[in-house]
């Protein structure tokens, strides 16, 4: 019959028999991968995307260490730095010893008690100011160390509110050049 023919001729043709099937077979492969290519490039460009990283952080965590090293001394520096606010004698004693310091004359000290709403702040924060009020006596140049050595102090301070004004005349014990400093300021430690 028909199918006779068409047998002879593929034995006939061995080679080119074999050449036709494959190359039908490759391009039913081709078309039904080719689908998958914008997946593949996908997958590839997350993968370089991550080797990347991992190398960066293969190279960056050489130093991990001595930066470890470096940002807890610093944060130990900070912290011999901050007050405490239920250790009111020792932070009172900051400003006696900068009183000391300036031969300024201390009137008026006094720690402010903490709002309610800061007291809630104590789980979102590690640090917060706490405020002080405190009025100071002395000449121009006494009273500008003293603002300098507070604001370059051992504790981190923050001046609120400044006002200055000159002592009357008629206060006793009080001299000619005097002036009165009041201040409002937060120093900074730990709840």
């Amino acid at each position: 019959m028909a199918a006779e023919p068409v047998i002879a001729t593929l034995k006939a043709n061995p080679i080119s028999v074999a050449c036709g099937a494959l190359a039908l077979t490759l391009a039913v492969g081709i078309y039904l991968r080719s689908s998958r290519v914008p997946e593949s490039e996908a997958l590839l460009e997350q993968k370089v995307t991550q080797g990347e990283r991992i190398d960066a952080n293969l190279k960056n965590g050489v130093q991990l260490a001595d930066q470890f090293a470096a940002i807890s001394a610093a944060r130990k520096e900070i912290e011999s730095r901050l007050i405490h606010p239920d250790e009111l004698a020792k932070n009172l004693q900051f400003f006696y010893k900068l009183e000391a310091d300036t031969g300024t004359k201390l009137v008026d000290l006094r720690q402010n008690v903490l709002a309610p709403g800061k007291a809630g702040a104590k789980g979102k924060t590690a640090y917060m100011g706490f405020g002080y009020g405190l009025a100071v006596r002395g000449d121009y140049a006494r009273l500008l160390d003293f603002l300098r050595r507070l604001e370059s102090g051992q504790r981190f301070c923050r001046v609120m509110s400044v006002t200055m004004m000159g002592v009357s005349n008629g206060v006793e014990g009080s001299r000619g050049n005097e002036l009165t400093l009041n201040l409002g300021l937060e120093l900074l430690g730990q709840p």
